[in-house]
């Protein structure tokens, strides 16, 4: 009986021994990818691993043996999660609806990790009205991190008159609801007002200083037309996002004036501090402005979509073809990889994001830049050349292989 006691105890013993010394420290080991990480100033050859869902280590040699999933990222370019801070994720089916629980919305998992997108910011689908309906049908129900700029209009972003609504644009329930929602609601959104009042602005604004939070503003189509400059100079406040920043509209001047040249003022708000966003979307970006603006010297701060059905199909497609196309205008990768990923994170206040430090959560994009003969379009149907687009090969969400292209985090079918 002794012996069989003892016996039990030491193989107990060795079992507990060989456990913890061969343990695998890592969940996933990423080797070789070129980091780019620019809150830590990353930019080189390294590896990265990853352990119940955060970052564990970054270093120049991780051993493979410490890991249970080893991804050989060798000739791709590994970044944070990227953000996409203008989507339109409100999805329903609620007919004559425009963005707002509509059949034009899109659910997020079904067209964000596929392009490397772990965060996306719907961008005013919802208000203080409907938020709800809009956190539980897709917030609550989607693997893509789901954030929110709130529409200063109440019922969201319904289309039409509705969007002509003074009277449903209420800066104190805006922002009572945004407060109740911390890090999720993470702006105050305007957009499609058409009359030549300043009031819309002002009650966004209103709303984003109750709850400490940015205004994004789709502006134009007032008629007469009110200023940009008195916008941006004005009217907004250090740190508010101007998106569609290189649109061409009807009713609002554009950056990029008839003798081709980016407008003083808009050089002088970007260093004053307003966010200039891309936001693709389906009519809100030209070449002829984008060009010259790159060629001058102004940059976007941050690079989105506009995800919707209207855009998706068209030039836009997703965000790593707008990425590809400043790319090709030359921007360099690691100012190009800041705009999805920590600029876009300081954008929205949510500064946990964007970036590869130890312990911060482990979303992480896999990009494979190609070399080719390519063609890019914008909305007016204009093709651009380009020598290089970007693919996403792989993406992590919360520490988890969400999407693969090619198989890399896979084992070969006939391994054991």
């Amino acid at each position: 009986m002794k012996k069989t006691v003892c016996f039990n105890f030491l193989f107990a013993a060795f079992y507990l021994f060989t456990t913890v010394a061969f343990a695998q420290d890592y969940d996933i080991l990423i080797k070789k990818g070129h980091l780019i990480d620019v809150k830590n100033g990353l930019d080189k050859v390294m590896d990265m691993a990853i352990k119940d869902g955060k970052i564990a280590a970054v270093g120049d040699n991780i051993s493979a043996r410490k890991a249970k999933t080893v991804i050989n990222a060798e000739g791709l370019f590994v970044s944070p999660g990227l953000i996409d801070i203008h989507g339109h994720h409100f999805f329903g089916t609620e007919p004559n609806a425009y963005l707002s629980n509509s059949f034009t919305a899109l659910p997020p998992d079904g067209f964000t990790l596929r392009s490397g997108v772990t965060t996306v910011v719907d961008a005013g689908g919802s208000g203080w009205r409907n938020f709800q309906t809009f956190k539980e049908q897709a917030i609550e129900r989607s693997k893509t991190r789901v954030l929110c700029f709130l529409n200063i209009v109440g019922s969201g972003m319904k289309g039409g008159a509705m969007e002509q609504n003074l009277g449903d644009m209420n800066a104190k329930l805006t922002a009572m609801v945004a407060r109740q929602h911390p890090g999720i609601i993470v702006g105050v959104k305007l957009a499609h007002y058409s009359g030549f009042d300043w009031t819309p602005t002002e009650r966004a604004v209103e709303a984003g200083n109750l709850a400490d939070i940015p205004v994004m503003i789709d502006f134009g189509g007032s008629e007469p037309e009110l200023s940009l400059e008195t916008l941006f100079m004005e009217k907004l406040r250090p740190g508010d996002i101007f998106t569609h920043a290189y649109a061409h509209v009807q009713r609002r001047t554009p950056v990029v004036n008839a003798n081709g040249k980016v407008e003083e003022f808009a050089l002088a708000a970007q260093k004053r501090g307003i966010v200039f966003d891309v936001g693709h979307g389906g009519g809100s970006f030209l070449f002829e402005q984008a060009i010259p603006s790159m060629q001058q010297g102004f940059k976007p701060n941050t690079i989105s979509t506009d995800l919707h059905t209207g855009s998706m199909n068209g030039g836009m497609k997703d965000i790593v073809n707008v990425m590809s196309k400043f790319l090709n205008m030359e921007m360099p990768m690691n100012e190009l990889i800041a705009t999805v990923t920590w600029n876009a994170a300081q954008a929205i206040k949510r500064t946990d994001l964007g970036h590869l430090s130890e312990g911060a959560v482990a979303d992480v994009t896999l990009l494979n830049l190609k070399e080719g003969d390519f063609g890019f379009i914008d909305t007016r149907g204009k093709r651009m050349k380009g020598t290089k687009k970007l693919e996403c090969e792989l993406t992590i969400r919360d520490g988890k292989v969400v999407y693969d292209l090619n198989g890399i985090s896979k084992p070969e079918w006939n391994e054991n």
